[in-house]
C-alpha cells in the first residue's frame, strides 16, 4: 500500500480504494506524463473557432416544473440544468470563462452560457461528478453559494476541496453503492463509472469520481459527467440495479485521439451502445462544443453521433446532442 498522504480523504480501503488512491475495478489508470507529451506534440488537433454562437437563445427557465414533466437545458459542455417534480439540479456547474487553474490560460468556452447565471430558477440540489476544473469550478460554486445555497452532492473527497474555498456549503459526500432521500420520493445513488481525477500533478486518483441515478416520482435519470466505455459494465450494472431510465444523460465528446482517451472519455458510438445497456428511453449528450480539450473538430461529436443512431436504427430524437440554450422536454415513458 502507497504510504503518500491523501490531502482529501482518509477512509478504509475498499474495491475501488487502496487507503491513498482510487482506481477503477478491472479498468484501467490514465496515462502518464510521457504519453501525455506523445499526445500534445503528436498533431492532428483539428482548430476549433474562437467564438461561436448557439442556435438557440439563452433560455430563461421557469422557476419550477410540476407534474411529469422532465426538463432538462443544455448551459454548456456538462453543466445542465434538470427540472423534474419540482426541483432544480445543477450538474457539474460553469459559468468561468475557462476550465482552467489559471483565469489567463488553458480552454476556453467558445459559446457563451445557455442561461444567464441571473436568469437561474432556484438551485435546490448541485451534482459535482468529479474535480477536473471542466466540472468542478469553484469560482461558479461560490456563486451559487452566494445565490441559492444550494444542496451539493460529489464524491468522496471533493468536499473536502469544496469546503475549503467555500466553508459554509452545505455538501453531502458519497461512495459508490451509497443513497441519499429527499422529499417526495426523490432518491439520488451515487455509481460508478470508469474515469479518475486530479486538480494538480501531486493528487492523482486521490478523490472519487462518479455517476448519479435521480428517481423521482416522474421516472429514473441517469446521469455521467465522465466515462469510458469500460466493455459496458457499468452500463449494464446500473440497469440491473435501477432497471430502466427515462432519460440518460450521457457525454459524447472529448475523446480523440482513441490510444489516449479511451479509457477516460466514451466516443458518440459508445455513448449509444450505452444507452441501450442501460435501457434509457431518452438521452442527452453533452461535454461537446464549449472548450477544446482534445483533437477532434467542434462538430464531429455531433455528426458521428447522427452516424451512430442511423446504424443502429434508433431515432434521432431519442438521443439528443444538447446546444447551449436547447431545452429538451422529455417525453413521458
Amino acid at each position: 500500500m502507497s504510504q503518500t498522504r491523501n490531502p482529501y480523504y482518509t477512509g478504509p480501503v475498499s474495491g475501488h480504494f487502496d487507503g491513498t488512491h482510487f482506481f477503477n475495478p478491472q479498468g484501467e489508470a490514465p496515462l502518464g506524463f510521457r504519453e501525455l507529451l506523445r499526445w500534445q506534440f503528436g498533431g492532428g488537433r483539428m482548430a476549433w473557432p474562437k467564438t461561436i454562437k448557439s442556435p438557440f437563445p439563452q433560455a430563461k427557465p421557469d422557476d419550477r416544473a410540476g407534474g411529469q414533466s422532465l426538463r432538462v437545458t443544455m448551459v454548456g459542455h456538462a453543466t445542465l440544468l434538470i427540472q423534474v417534480t419540482g426541483l432544480n439540479i445543477l450538474t457539474d456547474p460553469v459559468w468561468s470563462k475557462r476550465t482552467s487553474p489559471f483565469s489567463f490560460a488553458g480552454p476556453q468556452r467558445v459559446v457563451a452560457p445557455g442561461i444567464a447565471f441571473d436568469d437561474l430558477p432556484p438551485i435546490d440540489i448541485v451534482l459535482v461528478t468529479h474535480n477536473h476544473y471542466d466540472h468542478l469550478d469553484l469560482a461558479t460554486l461560490k456563486r451559487l453559494q452566494e445565490a441559492h445555497s444550494p444542496h451539493i452532492i460529489t464524491p468522496l473527497g471533493n468536499d473536502t476541496i469544496i469546503h475549503r474555498a467555500i466553508p459554509g456549503a452545505k455538501i453531502s459526500d458519497m461512495d459508490w453503492g451509497e443513497q441519499i432521500s429527499f422529499w417526495d420520493g426523490v432518491t439520488i445513488d451515487c455509481e460508478p463509472c470508469h474515469h479518475w481525477s486530479a486538480r494538480t500533478a501531486r493528487d492523482r486518483r486521490m478523490a472519487l469520481w462518479a455517476a448519479f441515478v435521480i428517481s423521482t416520482p416522474s421516472g429514473k435519470i441517469y446521469h455521467i459527467g465522465d466515462t469510458g466505455f469500460h466493455d459496458g459494465i457499468n452500463y449494464r450494472a446500473a440497469a440491473e440495479k435501477h432497471g430502466a431510465f427515462r432519460l440518460a444523460n450521457l457525454p459524447i465528446g472529448a475523446y480523440e485521439p482513441r490510444w489516449f482517451m479511451k479509457a477516460q472519455h466514451q466516443n458518440p458510438q459508445e455513448a449509444v451502445n450505452g444507452m441501450q445497456l442501460c435501457n434509457a428511453a431518452y438521452a442527452a449528450g453533452h461535454h461537446f462544443g464549449t472548450v477544446q480539450l482534445t483533437n477532434e473538430g467542434i462538430e464531429a461529436p455531433v455528426e458521428a453521433l447522427e452516424v451512430a443512431l442511423k446504424d443502429q436504427g434508433i431515432a434521432p430524437e431519442r438521443f439528443r446532442a444538447l446546444r447551449a440554450g436547447e431545452v429538451f422536454d422529455v417525453p413521458g415513458v
